[in-house]
Protein backbone atom coordinates (compact mmCIF):
# COMPACT_ATOMS: atom_id res chain seq x y z
CA UNK A 1 0.00 0.00 0.00
CA UNK A 2 1.75 3.31 -1.07
CA UNK A 3 1.50 6.44 1.47
CA UNK A 4 2.34 9.69 1.18
CA UNK A 5 5.71 11.53 2.13
CA UNK A 6 6.36 14.84 2.58
CA UNK A 7 7.80 16.51 -0.01
CA UNK A 8 11.38 18.39 -0.05
CA UNK A 9 11.23 21.96 -1.03
CA UNK A 10 13.11 24.44 -2.79
CA UNK A 11 13.75 28.17 -2.56
CA UNK A 12 14.09 30.03 -6.19
CA UNK A 13 14.27 33.51 -6.12
CA UNK A 14 12.72 33.83 -2.37
CA UNK A 15 9.45 31.67 -3.28
CA UNK A 16 9.41 28.06 -1.50
CA UNK A 17 8.07 25.43 -4.21
CA UNK A 18 7.91 22.16 -3.56
CA UNK A 19 9.43 19.42 -6.48
CA UNK A 20 6.99 17.29 -8.29
CA UNK A 21 7.78 13.32 -8.90
CA UNK A 22 5.22 13.42 -11.10
CA UNK A 23 5.56 11.06 -14.59
CA UNK A 24 3.75 11.54 -17.95
CA UNK A 25 2.65 8.31 -19.27
CA UNK A 26 1.46 8.58 -22.42
CA UNK A 27 0.76 7.04 -25.98
CA UNK A 28 -2.08 4.58 -23.90
CA UNK A 29 -4.63 2.67 -25.69
CA UNK A 30 -8.30 4.20 -24.75
CA UNK A 31 -9.34 0.97 -22.21
CA UNK A 32 -6.44 1.84 -20.03
CA UNK A 33 -7.68 2.86 -16.61
CA UNK A 34 -5.69 4.05 -13.19
CA UNK A 35 -6.13 0.18 -11.87
CA UNK A 36 -4.50 -0.66 -15.12
CA UNK A 37 -1.55 1.07 -14.40
CA UNK A 38 -1.54 0.67 -10.53
CA UNK A 39 -1.59 -3.12 -11.24
CA UNK A 40 1.48 -2.78 -13.83
CA UNK A 41 3.20 -0.88 -11.09
CA UNK A 42 2.55 -3.42 -8.24
CA UNK A 43 3.75 -6.25 -10.89
CA UNK A 44 7.18 -4.61 -10.95
CA UNK A 45 7.34 -3.44 -7.11
CA UNK A 46 6.67 -0.18 -8.02
CA UNK A 47 5.16 2.64 -5.64
CA UNK A 48 2.51 5.35 -6.46
CA UNK A 49 0.97 8.18 -4.69
CA UNK A 50 -1.64 8.70 -7.57
CA UNK A 51 -2.34 7.87 -11.01
CA UNK A 52 -4.75 10.27 -13.04
CA UNK A 53 -5.77 9.02 -16.50
CA UNK A 54 -6.91 12.14 -18.76
CA UNK A 55 -10.67 11.79 -20.05
CA UNK A 56 -12.35 13.64 -22.41
CA UNK A 57 -14.72 15.69 -20.33
CA UNK A 58 -18.05 14.66 -22.50
CA UNK A 59 -17.25 11.21 -23.36
CA UNK A 60 -14.97 10.28 -20.50
CA UNK A 61 -13.01 8.28 -22.93
CA UNK A 62 -9.46 8.45 -21.94
CA UNK A 63 -6.84 10.89 -24.51
CA UNK A 64 -4.42 8.52 -23.95
CA UNK A 65 -1.86 9.63 -21.40
CA UNK A 66 -2.01 9.70 -17.41
CA UNK A 67 0.02 11.31 -14.20
CA UNK A 68 1.57 9.17 -12.14
CA UNK A 69 2.62 10.53 -8.90
CA UNK A 70 5.50 9.34 -7.32
CA UNK A 71 6.77 9.51 -3.56
CA UNK A 72 10.43 10.42 -4.23
CA UNK A 73 12.39 11.46 -7.39
CA UNK A 74 14.36 7.60 -6.97
CA UNK A 75 10.71 5.86 -7.80
CA UNK A 76 9.96 8.50 -10.33
CA UNK A 77 13.10 7.22 -11.82
CA UNK A 78 12.23 3.73 -11.58
CA UNK A 79 8.81 4.18 -13.48
CA UNK A 80 10.11 6.29 -16.21
CA UNK A 81 12.98 3.60 -16.76
CA UNK A 82 10.36 0.81 -16.83
CA UNK A 83 7.63 2.03 -18.65
CA UNK A 84 9.35 4.54 -21.14
CA UNK A 85 9.35 2.77 -25.06
CA UNK A 86 7.53 -0.33 -23.15
CA UNK A 87 5.22 -2.00 -26.12
CA UNK A 88 2.14 -2.66 -24.94
CA UNK A 89 -0.58 -3.91 -28.01
CA UNK A 90 0.81 -2.08 -31.35
CA UNK A 91 2.47 0.56 -29.63
CA UNK A 92 5.62 2.04 -27.86
CA UNK A 93 4.21 3.60 -24.35
CA UNK A 94 6.27 6.97 -23.40
CA UNK A 95 7.46 8.06 -19.88
CA UNK A 96 8.73 11.10 -18.71
CA UNK A 97 9.12 13.94 -16.25
CA UNK A 98 5.78 15.78 -16.13
CA UNK A 99 6.37 19.25 -17.50
CA UNK A 100 4.65 21.71 -15.34
CA UNK A 101 1.02 23.20 -16.83
CA UNK A 102 1.22 26.31 -18.68
CA UNK A 103 -1.62 29.42 -17.78
CA UNK A 104 -3.78 29.42 -20.55
CA UNK A 105 -3.53 31.67 -23.24
CA UNK A 106 -0.03 31.75 -23.07
CA UNK A 107 1.86 31.50 -26.31
CA UNK A 108 3.67 28.39 -26.65
CA UNK A 109 5.82 28.93 -29.46
CA UNK A 110 7.03 32.17 -31.35
CA UNK A 111 4.53 34.20 -33.07
CA UNK A 112 3.12 33.69 -35.93
CA UNK A 113 4.79 35.67 -38.80
CA UNK A 114 2.43 38.03 -40.82
CA UNK A 115 2.79 37.79 -44.75
CA UNK A 116 3.23 40.86 -46.15
CA UNK A 117 1.97 40.47 -50.01
CA UNK A 118 3.61 42.48 -52.72
CA UNK A 119 3.16 43.73 -56.02
CA UNK A 120 5.13 43.14 -59.46
CA UNK A 121 7.18 46.36 -58.39
CA UNK A 122 7.80 45.03 -54.73
CA UNK A 123 5.47 47.37 -52.71
CA UNK A 124 3.09 46.36 -50.33
CA UNK A 125 -0.31 45.59 -51.52
CA UNK A 126 -3.55 45.29 -50.11
CA UNK A 127 -6.10 42.94 -50.18
CA UNK A 128 -9.06 44.64 -51.74
CA UNK A 129 -12.27 44.18 -53.58
CA UNK A 130 -10.37 43.17 -56.84
CA UNK A 131 -8.13 40.73 -55.20
CA UNK A 132 -9.32 36.72 -56.45
CA UNK A 133 -11.08 35.21 -53.54
CA UNK A 134 -8.82 32.28 -52.04
CA UNK A 135 -11.14 29.55 -52.38
CA UNK A 136 -14.50 28.72 -54.49
CA UNK A 137 -16.19 29.03 -50.85
CA UNK A 138 -15.28 32.31 -50.53
CA UNK A 139 -16.07 33.46 -54.05
CA UNK A 140 -19.61 31.43 -53.51
CA UNK A 141 -19.77 33.94 -50.36
CA UNK A 142 -18.47 36.84 -51.89
CA UNK A 143 -21.48 36.65 -54.77
CA UNK A 144 -23.96 36.26 -52.32
CA UNK A 145 -22.76 39.92 -50.56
Amino acid sequence: MAFHLARTTNQINGVQHQLSFTVFLGNLPVWVTADDIQTWLSAEDLVADSIKVIRNHETQESKGFAFVEAPTSDEMQAIIRRFDRAPLEDRLLRANPAQPTKPKGTAVGPPPERVQRRDSKGKRSKPGKDAPPKSAFAAELAKAL
